[in-house]
């Protein structure tokens, strides 16, 4: 969709060449277009407002064949402009919230093994990093691990991470052999922005040599990383 998009930003009088996948994708993103319009707003709580609950998807079908007849206010098409971005400022303002869950997640099996760690502050200096890490492992005066932790549906803030994970990989090399880094660099990621560009996971996977976890694999974190060498021995 967004490669789709960008060709016809670029050049919006040229004719998609609709041949093979193309055409079959096209039709896959109408057909699921228009199964979602049709389905109109859902009920909910009258606390909360949801995205399809305006002029032209209120009820679904009818709603559209109503305005499409009889017209409407571009204005109110844009409605979300014109009041200033209500659903992304929202999602802007709780992004650190949905980030937290994560970061608390880490430092729960960190806890658990009783390993001790550093839990950075956002705009914090920590010397030695232009940009401080968001978990360092045992500490920032003697760094040995470092996890970067991030949850986003956006693809371009998840390849800003990677490209932050990508300078601490180098970070780590720097003055020393590729297989005796400075220290070992964790990537816990979560949301569909770090799915939408192949390249960007790959990047990420080799700079961290394989140490990329998610929610679902948390629970392998310290055994398939360096962590275990820092774990406190069971009573």
């Amino acid at each position: 969709m967004r490669s789709l998009d960008r060709k016809i930003r670029i050049a919006p009088e040229t004719a998609l060449n609709t041949n093979g996948v193309v055409k079959e994708r096209v039709g896959a993103m109408i057909r699921t277009a228009c199964q979602l319009l049709s389905e109109g707003a859902p009920k909910i709580e009258t606390v909360l407002l949801h995205r399809l609950d305006k002029a032209d998807t209120r009820q679904g079908i009818a709603s559209i064949k109503n305005l499409s007849g009889i017209g409407v206010p571009y204005g109110m098409l844009l409605y979300e402009r014109l009041l200033g971005r209500p659903f992304a400022g929202h999602r802007d303002s709780v992004s650190d919230i949905i980030g937290d869950t994560l970061e608390s997640a880490i430092e729960e099996v960190l806890f658990r093994a009783a390993i001790s760690f550093r839990k950075t502050k956002r705009a914090e200096r920590i010397e030695g990093f232009d940009q401080s890490p968001d978990f360092i492992i045992p500490s920032e005066f003697n760094p040995q691990i470092i996890i970067e932790a991030k949850i986003t549906e956006d693809d371009g803030t998840a390849r800003d991470k990677v490209t932050r994970i990508q300078h601490l990989g180098q970070l780590s090399l720097a003055g020393r052999r590729a297989d005796d880094p400075k220290y070992e660099v964790i990537a816990c990621i979560g949301g569909r922005g770090f799915g939408v560009r192949r390249e960007d996971m790959k990047k990420m996977i080799i700079a961290t040599r394989g140490k990329v976890f998610t929610l679902k694999t948390l629970d392998r974190l310290i055994e398939c990383t360096r962590l275990k060498e820092f774990q406190a021995e069971q009573p």
